[in-house]
């Protein structure tokens, strides 16, 4: 067999530059995390496949890496089903897992926790821009607190950390499930149709009005339902505002729409404006769907302009926690686009603050030992002061040795040569 030294389709070598920069990225969104009292936790890479496979993750069931038995209890050749060789596999996000940390540890932990948790996840997915088959997620979560303050909590501490990260002029779209099913009731849809519908209404930015009414046609639902509920959208297009959007729901859906959603999408609304921390915009988005089944209330997702795409979204999963435990929590988290965010950083040059304080000491191949030990020694005074220091032999070529080390962000070079 032959060895390649391309890494595994979908999965990628890190290299200095984009080390540093997710370096300080999650610093920055550690630091800003902390600062709003999130505790950091880990959970395992690897999950029973039944918590996995619990109908809870969408379309991403279908993207498991799934792990085989192992030793004595893997048979291949008795095998009649996938449970018969599969036991584990590797997480596709960290909210099943941080479902499962709460059910085994709410009894140690506070009311409400508020977690902190960044690690690597896997889906066998096609690779493509800012996608890949192993990536680093960042998620916060508040667990046990039912108000919509965990929301309003949520939003202002992802806002704040993307403007600590230089990102300005980007939307946090807003929707909330209650009104998706209230707005599809209404068109006269069944309950049992919802999550199909939605799968559908989830293509309007790709596909446009006509293709969903196409779509949802051409799927055997009453045309008349489909007109009722596509006449909604038409309403609301161009419709920004939480507020404004409330208040034409209200007036269209009357007692299909509950007020208290009502009000509790208001109160987000006008709680995280007051407490702006960055340059963004709250916008209410009726399409806005989410693809995992297991959210119950709230959804939202970061849209920056210059990627064109989702960077990161989350909501409300009050009923996952309770598969675990057997007893419902409210649950609510945010998930920050993280390999995005790095691709994006990349693509504008950006240079991690504090490169200057970065020493190279070019040390000639026939310095004896006693000046290279006085050399450690004004290294680590140079240390001592916050510098970083690099101790490396001088190269022949020396301009093009300092153009490298320049590259990674050396600023001083000190040159020590043999008397």
């Amino acid at each position: 067999m032959a060895f390649s030294k391309k890494p595994v389709n979908g999965m990628r070598d890190i290299l200095p530059y984009e080390s540093r920069v997710r370096d300080y990225v999650t610093g920055v969104i550690k630091d800003t995390y902390r600062s709003f009292g999130f505790t950091p936790i880990e959970t395992p890479c690897m999950e029973s496949i039944g918590n996995l496979s619990g109908k809870q993750g969408g379309e991403n069931e279908k993207l498991i890496f799934k792990v085989l038995k192992r030793g004595e209890k893997l048979h291949l050749d008795t095998a009649k089903e996938e449970l018969d060789v599969v036991d584990y596999g590797m997480r596709y996000d960290l909210t099943v897992p941080l479902s499962r940390f709460y059910a085994a540890h709410a009894n140690d932990l506070p009311t409400p926790f508020m977690a902190l948790q960044i690690g690597n996840v896997w889906r066998a997915d096609r690779p493509q821009r800012g996608r890949y088959r192993q990536f680093t997620q960042c998620d916060i979560d508040i667990l046990g607190d039912p108000s919509n303050l965990a929301e309003i909590l949520l939003i202002t501490a992802t806002t704040t950390c993307l403007g600590r990260l230089g990102f300005h002029g980007f939307e946090i779209r807003i929707n909330d499930r209650r009104i998706l099913k209230s707005m599809a009731s209404y068109a006269g849809f069944s309950p049992e149709s919802f999550e199909d519908v939605f799968i559908t209404l989830d293509k309007m930015d790709k596909i446009g009005l006509f293709g969903v009414k196409d779509e949802l046609t051409e799927k055997g639902y009453d045309p008349a339902s489909v007109d009722k509920y596509l006449s909604l959208y038409e309403k609301l297009s161009g419709e920004k505002s939480v507020t404004a959007g409330m208040k034409l729901l209200l007036d269209e859906l009357h007692d299909s729409l509950d007020p208290e959603v009502v009000s509790w999408m208001n109160e987000i609304a006008e709680s995280v404006e007051a407490a702006k921390g960055a340059d963004f915009e709250l916008v209410f988005d009726p399409t806005l769907v989410r693809g995992m089944s297991y959210y119950t209330g709230t959804i939202f997702e970061i849209a920056i302009p210059e990627f064109g795409g989702s960077c990161g979204g989350g909501g409300r999963y009050d009923e996952m926690i309770g598969n675990f435990s057997g007893q419902q929590a409210p649950a609510c988290g945010f998930s920050i686009g993280f390999e995005r965010i790095i691709l994006l950083l990349m693509e504008q040059g950006f240079e991690v603050p504090g490169t200057e304080g970065k020493v190279a000491c070019l040390l000639d191949k026939k310095l004896p030992a006693d000046r290279i030990a006085g050399i450690m020694k004004e290294a680590d005074e140079l240390r001592g002061q916050g510098k970083q220091v690099l101790m490396v032999r001088m190269n022949k070529n020396k301009k093009f040795q300092k153009e490298q080390l320049s590259a990674q962000g050396y600023t001083e070079f000190k040159e020590y040569f043999a008397d």
